[in-house]
């Protein structure tokens, strides 16, 4: 088996109903993490299986329950509210087959009207950050100020490396996985596709961002949003995990 297919849903249903069927059409096997009650589409794609949690468990906690529930020498991981476009996934894997160490690969990401969501990114700054996360924001809008952060003036058409790709749509090769223990159970929410990403970094393994692979992500951007909010408060938190497992990150302050 080549591609194994995880999605974890909290109250998803409706937005598993788009996914699912371009999602199984490209990979091999799909299994769906059913984090709470009506996670899950009355109809599922034959073959797709389904987990449910008897509590509801942390993202990182899910995507490592779905990913030791299947076999393939890649895991495909999706948020609920993507839409892969026909030939994504092959496109994302033949790179990765391609080069060896290639852990990690990402699309190129547009929203649903067909603009262009960088979702390559540097490694955090405390002082990006601090202006991203606060109402310094105000003052210094992030993608005004902080271009160079998201690489908004690259638009690229060639596959390029990355820091970090945002965890929405990610083919994660299982040898690295295995090699690095899977994601970081230990952060509430937010911020473990970064530490993912460094952690492969720092195991010597690549991460790519390749644009010949497609996908629409009707992303909702809760902590963009409001300053205070439960959501905030996750993401402070596991950016102040980030920095103690991390602490020589500090000197990119």
């Amino acid at each position: 088996m080549s591609v194994s297919a995880v999605v974890v849903s909290h109250g998803h249903a409706r937005e598993l109903e788009t996914l699912l069927p371009p999602l199984a059409a490209q990979v091999d096997e799909v299994v769906v993490v059913a984090n709470t009650v009506d996670s899950v589409p009355g109809v599922l794609p034959p073959g797709a299986r389904v987990l449910e949690n008897a509590r509801p468990l942390r993202l990182a906690a899910n995507i490592n329950l779905g990913t030791a529930a299947t076999s393939g020498a890649w895991v495909l991981y999706s948020n609920p509210d993507v839409a892969p476009a026909a030939g994504a996934v092959s496109a994302l894997q033949h790179f990765g087959e391609a080069h060896g160490r290639c852990g990690i690969a990402g699309p190129r990401t547009t929203w649903p009207d067909g603009t262009w969501q960088p979702t390559r990114r540097d490694f955090p700054t405390v002082r990006g950050t601090l202006v991203r996360r606060t109402p310094l924001r105000r003052l210094f809008p992030p993608l005004e100020r902080q271009r160079s952060h998201y690489h908004l003036d690259e638009d690229v058409a060639d596959p390029v490396q990355a820091d970090w790709l945002l965890g929405a749509f990610l083919l994660l090769r299982r040898e690295m996985l295995d090699e690095l223990g899977g994601f970081d159970e230990g952060y509430r929410h937010y911020v473990e596709d970064i530490d993912l990403c460094y952690r492969a970094m720092r195991a010597g393994w690549e991460r790519w961002y390749v644009p010949a692979a497609h996908v629409t992500h009707d992303w909702a951007q809760v902590t963009d949003r409001r300053f205070l909010s439960r959501h905030t408060l996750w993401h402070a938190r596991s950016m102040a995990r980030f920095l103690r497992r991390h602490p020589e990150t500090l000197a990119r302050l």
